[in-house]
C-alpha cells in the first residue's frame, strides 16, 4: 500500500507595489507562471488593486475584452486571443452561501480548460482545487491618496511546490 504524499509547504513571496501602473505590470509578469487549470483567490480592500492585477493578468494571457469588475454580473469569461487558456474573472464579493452559490456559476467545468481569477473568493472557493494561488493586497485603510500597496502571493499545493514566485519581484 502507498502512503499518501506529503502535504506541499506554502511557497510565498511578498511585494511592494507603488503605483496602478505597476501592479498591472505584476499581473503581467504573475500570467507568465499561469496556465489552463490554475485557480487565483485575490483578496484585499475595496479599491486595493483587485482588478487593476486581473487586467495585467489579461494582458499578460492575451485575452479578449476589457477587463472590468464583475461586481454586477459576477462572473466575465475573456477568451484568448491566441492558444492561450481564457480568463474567468469573479467577483464574490456579493456571494454570501460560499461555495454552494459558487458552484451555480459552475467553475468546476471551467477549471481544467481557463485561468480562473476570484476576487473575494476567500471562504468560498477553496474546496474547488487544493492547488492555487493566494493573492493577498494590503492597502493603507482610509487614506485613499496612498498608493502603496503590500502584495502576498502565496502558492498552496503540488502545482506551486516547484515554482519560484521569486520572479514577480523582478
Amino acid at each position: 500500500m502507498e502512503a499518501p504524499a506529503a502535504p506541499h509547504n506554502p511557497v510565498e513571496t511578498e511585494l511592494t507595489v507603488t503605483s496602478p501602473e505597476q501592479m498591472r505590470d505584476l499581473g503581467r509578469r504573475l500570467a507568465k507562471l499561469l496556465c489552463a487549470g490554475d485557480l487565483v483567490m485575490l483578496n484585499g480592500e475595496l479599491g486595493a488593486g483587485k482588478t487593476t492585477l486581473t487586467r495585467g493578468l489579461g494582458e499578460g494571457l492575451g485575452v479578449r475584452g476589457a477587463v472590468t469588475s464583475p461586481t454586477f454580473v459576477i462572473a466575465r469569461v475573456h477568451p484568448s486571443l491566441g492558444d492561450g487558456p481564457p480568463l474567468v474573472h469573479v467577483d464574490a464579493y456579493r456571494l454570501s452561501g460560499g461555495l454552494d452559490e459558487m458552484e451555480d456559476l459552475d467553475l468546476d467545468v471551467s477549471l481544467p480548460d481557463s485561468v480562473i481569477v476570484v476576487e473575494w473568493g476567500e471562504g468560498k472557493v477553496e474546496e474547488l482545487t487544493e492547488d492555487r494561488l493566494n493573492v493577498v493586497i494590503h492597502r493603507a485603510v482610509g487614506d485613499t491618496t496612498d498608493e502603496v500597496r503590500h502584495v502576498t502571493v502565496t502558492g498552496l499545493g503540488e502545482r506551486w511546490a516547484a515554482v519560484d514566485l521569486s520572479v514577480l519581484t523582478a
